[in-house]
């Protein structure tokens, strides 16, 4: 079974630790991008029973661009790719989009040529801020990740110091940067704290590792505050226990959704109110086997999350849970059916839109997106890589539908990218 599997895709790779499938991403998966002609092409594949699909063909470009298909009389949606400044051009290296917010700011982190992470900001006209957490190391593997930045601008993320050890930061819209360690967080290497999910409020979700290799929820408070809490049913044995996704888990009203894996490493969803009560929950046809089961990746403010489930097969499975516990399962038409391919949802926005990654039976990765009455619309990022574990790979979206990720070129480099509708 691939250890990316109960991962949010590839992408939370780094999160957690080194992924089996090292095609998918050295740390996330690599993504590039380029110009390409303008146009547009819309066609029907294979839709799923009860739903409908549609596959999309875009021109991109380094700027935005404005299109329209006189057909249909409407807009057509945009591709912009982007670089950070700095970003390395190795395999593995570049630009990873992590999670967008209203206004259309993107976070995320780049990979310079020297292996070692930055944190970036990238406002809606295309303006860059990088920064580094205070205690990022400097050798390969080591710095700062940022995962989730909420409307104002405020960011949150991990740092990793020059013995691995984890940190979590937030940085505040005016640049100013506090790190913070929750109680009982180990000190070894791969231990630590892990700040990465902030709401509007800068509460901030995440989990640490203690000295035993176990995996603890937190809460940090907008005052510094944290709360430490663990999912019932969760295993105390190392590489268990209680954990949070990036970069939308936590809703406006403090609500947290993520995972836990039990004694015997199945995982399980949850999801914690305000008042520190949890409920758990598992997807219908997750699996039982170690590494699979039931993952959450995202709440949006009216309590509805998205998630993945992997089942018996190990493939994985997309779902939608509703604030009355009721679940519904899809899967993007051309999605695998093989270990590790399948269904990968990766956020929910307030219009109930599901931002998805899906992995074709040639382990390619593409994006994809989820309407609340059912229908998937697939799209790529022009030069996007077709090789194993390269491709498309959203990431979040926001309330206005806007969608950020990365995509992996030919030569297994990152690159960001922005697709508005």
């Amino acid at each position: 079974m691939k250890a990316t599997l109960h991962l949010k895709s590839a992408i939370i790779a780094w999160i957690r630790g080194p992924t089996r499938c090292q095609g998918l991403a050295l740390l996330f998966v690599p993504v590039l991008f380029a110009c390409f002609a303008l146009s547009q092409t819309t066609q029907a594949v294979n839709p799923a029973p009860g739903s409908s699909a549609t596959s999309e063909s875009l021109g991109a470009s380094d700027d935005p661009q404005n299109f329209s298909n006189t057909a249909l009389l409407r807009s057509a949606p945009t591709i912009t790719t982007f670089d950070v400044p700095g970003a390395g051009t190795g395999p593995g290296q570049g630009t990873q989009g992590i999670h967008i917010n209203p206004a259309g700011a993107i976070t995320g982190y780049y990979l310079d040529s020297g292996d070692v992470f930055h944190g970036y900001v990238r406002t809606l006209d295309g303006t860059f801020a990088t920064f580094d957490a205070p205690g990022a190391g400097t050798g390969p593997f080591e710095g700062t990740l940022a995962f989730s930045i909420n409307p104002a601008g405020a960011t949150t993320g991990i740092v990793r110091d020059a013995n691995i050890v984890r940190h979590g930061f937030v940085r505040a819209p005016n640049g100013a940067i506090t790190t913070f360690d929750a109680p009982g967080a180990g000190t070894g290497p791969l231990q630590g704290t892990r700040g990465i999910n902030i709401n509007p409020t800068g509460t901030i979700a995440g989990y640490f590792t203690d000295a035993n290799d176990v995996n603890h929820g937190l809460v940090r408070a907008s005052n510094g505050a944290i709360t430490t809490f663990d999912a019932p049913g969760a295993g105390t044995g190392p590489g268990q226990g209680t954990r949070t996704e990036a970069a939308a888990c936590i809703n406006p009203a403090g609500a947290i959704v993520g995972f836990y894996t039990d004694a015997s490493d199945v995982l399980h969803g949850y999801v914690r109110v305000p008042g520190g009560t949890i409920t758990t929950f598992d997807a219908p046809g997750a699996g039982t086997g170690p590494g699979q089961g039931t993952d959450c990746t995202a709440i949006n403010p009216e309590g509805k999350i998205s998630g993945i489930y992997v089942d018996a097969s190990d493939v994985v499975h997309g779902y939608v849970r509703a604030p009355n516990g009721a679940i519904t399962t899809f899967d993007v038409p051309g999605a695998g059916t093989g270990p590790g391919q399948g269904t990968y949802a990766q956020g929910i926005n307030p219009r109930e839109t599901i931002v998805i990654n899906y992995i074709d039976a040639n382990d390619v990765n593409h994006g994809a997106f989820r309407a609340p009455d059912g229908a998937i619309t697939m799209f790529d990022v022009p030069r996007a890589g077709t090789d194993p574990g390269q491709g498309t790979l959203p990431a979040s979206n926001n309330p206005a539908g806007t969608i950020t990720g990365s995509y992996i070129d030919a030569t297994d480099v990152n690159h960001g990218f922005l697709r508005t509708q």
